[in-house]
């Protein structure tokens, strides 16, 4: 229930709803006195929602700093790599697909190959409403073997359709394979504070590795504070769902 209704919330949340909204009000009753004020409210909306400036200030205030290199410890236990938007296939080619958040996987990979972790516990079931049986995490399981890495490194976790599931299910394998290990908890950084509130919650102690990060040095440029950009509109649906997402966490008792 509570995935569904998050999905649900998630969707109606989102600034491009706001805008439709809007629009849908101002054209069905276009002959009311407050019709032209409900236009203009949404002229405003939509430019305040599609500037990148804005945008990248307000995401960058809730991105988790990502983690030197020089700052972490000579090698892990393993590394916790958290799903959502990272690979489906394409069944009819039996390829694999890789999507926006690719950046994770990377980085997983390389820290596997550079030493710094020794296994891999890859969390992420289907996450989706319509797609129940696209398992990512056995999706990436494919991928790793694919190209090299040993089975015996990865540890898959299926069944998590959200944060809170990843860490309880997270913390199940780690206190039955690594009791007193040391982890890295590898997601984007947008997603890190509330992967770290849940895995703090179901007693997991792990070093933050942010990846995929939206945001770097804040732009002082003419056209980033005055031209529209249509991506802005994505930055704040991930960041709304970040923050909302957390609020109904805590709320919820999750973290």
């Amino acid at each position: 229930m509570f995935f569904t209704l998050s999905k649900i919330f998630s969707f109606l949340i989102t600034p491009i709803v706001w805008i439709v909204l809007l629009v849908l009000i101002s054209f069905i009753f276009r002959k009311k006195k407050w019709a032209k004020r409900c236009f203009i409210y949404t002229v405003i909306v939509t430019l305040f929602f599609t500037n990148s400036f804005i945008s990248d200030f307000a995401v960058s205030l809730w991105e988790y700093p990502m983690t030197a290199d020089k700052d972490l410890a000579p090698c892990y236990d393993a590394g916790i790599v958290l799903g959502g938007g990272m690979i489906t296939i394409d069944k009819k080619y039996d390829r694999l697909a890789f999507r926006d958040n690719v950046d994770r996987i990377l980085q997983a990979v390389s820290l596997y190959k550079t030493g710094k972790i020794k296994k891999m516990i890859i969390s992420s079931g289907s996450g989706n409403l319509v797609l129940r049986d696209m398992m990512e995490s056995s999706l990436l399981k494919r991928y790793f073997l694919k190209i090299g890495i040993p089975d015996s490194v990865m540890i898959v976790d299926s069944l998590s359709n959200n944060t809170h599931q990843n860490a309880v299910n997270s913390a199940e394998i780690i206190n039955k394979e690594f009791p007193k290990g040391k982890f890295l908890l590898i997601t984007s950084a947008i997603h890190m504070r509330r992967s770290l509130a849940c895995f703090k919650k179901a007693g997991v102690k792990a070093t933050p590795y942010s990846t995929n990060k939206l945001t770097g040095k804040l732009i002082f440029d003419v056209g980033h504070f005055i031209v529209p950009n249509i991506n802005a509109l994505d930055a704040w649906d991930n960041l709304i769902h970040e923050v909302i997402g957390y609020i109904a966490y805590f709320l919820w008792g999750y973290i």
